[in-house]
């Protein structure tokens, strides 16, 4: 049997009877990161990073069962190591290890390997078989540098506030927005927020991390407060009647898949920036690389394309159907609008 199997509801171990990131109510949860699609609500117990708790009791509730860990301090049940290594892609986010007589596996959850200077950078860990996310497992996908996309966005910031325009800049509320607010170079001004960012902002201020204070939209303000200010939104705001009271503004997008020109077309959007929160095709490849497994599962993403590049270029890969989804994909807000 192997170590870890894919079944009807998560990854799941059986020597230490417990599942990762299961999408179905389980007893015991090892949960890679906050972000919807790999943390559900209903499980009986939680483990997961020290740093996924906030956000953890904010979407599953102030009252979970739930074991923190730091990076690299080992769990064992039944003879079976576990251990969570960084895994670069929302804060908290973690690579789950699991060794037991020998057998080594890595589940990688989601990750990128450029560090984005707001969570810890992705630590490549040796094991036998490695099980990847592929979401943008395709040889057109190859990001900048982030510091040339920030710079990208500070001067669409600058030109549209020298026209007179309100500048709504849309990205995903978990990952994404803390990632461009902690990196900007942002004008000493009020920075307004649609109440989904706002929520996780604030509740990752509170719990000590460096990111800017913003002030949350509400129906009874002024318009002329946004004139030729920042905005910050998620994605579920695009085409929506709370852009209104901005007007006039322009919209810029934060996603890999502005890295398609369509991606860019069916949106309502003035300005695409390329930037993920996912490994691009070379990081994909060279996360296989140095992991030195000798097998690979593939899940979400191009996971046919991925893996058959794999298996042409000696690498014995699979695909596995999970029900792990791209939260770029899905442009889906989990927190309540309190606008």
């Amino acid at each position: 049997m192997s170590l870890l199997q894919f079944t009807g509801k998560s990854i799941y171990c059986a020597a230490a009877d417990i599942h990762i990131d299961p999408w179905q109510p389980v007893d015991r949860a090892i949960i890679t990161h906050a972000h919807s699609d790999h943390a559900r609500s209903g499980c009986k117990h939680y483990l997961a990073h020290r740093e996924s708790e906030p956000i953890l009791r904010l979407r599953l509730g102030a009252d979970i069962s739930l074991q923190t860990v730091e990076y690299n301090e080992p769990i064992f049940i039944n003879g079976v190591k576990i251990t969570l290594h960084p895994a670069g892609h929302i804060i908290g986010s973690a690579q789950i290890r699991v060794e037991h007589k020998g057998d080594v596996w890595v589940a990688s959850g989601d990750y990128k390997l450029e560090d984005d200077k707001f969570c810890m950078p992705f630590e490549s860990v040796r094991c036998n078989t490695f099980i990847t996310e592929s979401t943008f497992g395709l040889p057109i996908y190859k990001w900048k540098p982030q510091q040339e996309v920030f710079s990208e966005i500070e001067e669409w910031i600058s030109l549209n506030k020298s026209n007179g325009k309100t500048s709504i800049l849309m990205g995903y509320s978990l990952g994404k927005m803390q990632r461009i607010l902690h990196n900007l170079n942002l004008p000493d001004e009020p920075i307004y927020a649609h109440g989904a960012i706002y929520t996780v902002n604030e509740t990752l201020r509170k719990a000590g991390y460096n990111l800017p204070e913003l002030t949350l939209v509400t129906k009874e303000m002024d318009k002329k407060l946004f004139q030729k200010s920042l905005v910050v939104a998620p994605p579920s705001a695009d085409n929506t009647p709370w852009l209104k009271k901005f007007t006039p503004y322009s919209i810029g997008y934060c996603s890999g898949w502005m890295a398609v020109r369509g991606a860019k077309n069916r949106r309502a959007i003035d300005r695409g920036f390329i930037l993920s929160d996912h490994a691009d095709w070379n990081e994909l490849n060279k996360a296989v690389k140095e992991c030195g497994a000798e097998s690979v599962f593939v899940t979400h993403g191009s996971t046919d394309v991925f893996s058959k590049w794999l298996n042409e270029n000696g690498i014995t890969a699979a695909e596995v159907s999970t029900m792990y989804g791209s939260t770029e994909e899905k442009d889906q807000e989990q927190f309540q609008e309190n606008v």
